[in-house]
């Protein structure tokens, strides 16, 4: 899988976070602090999945 999908489904994930709590009333700074809790979670997935392997020695 490539990093750019990780970041693209990412994106609709986050979207979909924020529209979420915003028609459920939540605060806009709370949807903020939400929203970049599971950005970060996700490009260190994103990070983690699609590095290249280190060659064996």
């Amino acid at each position: 899988m490539s990093f750019l999908l990780y970041i693209v489904g990412l994106a609709v994930l986050l979207g979909g976070i924020a529209w979420a709590l915003i028609t459920a009333g939540l605060a806009t700074t709370y949807v903020a602090i939400a929203c970049l809790i599971v950005a970060g979670v996700g490009i260190m997935m994103a990070v983690a999945r699609t590095r290249s392997k280190d060659p064996p020695a």
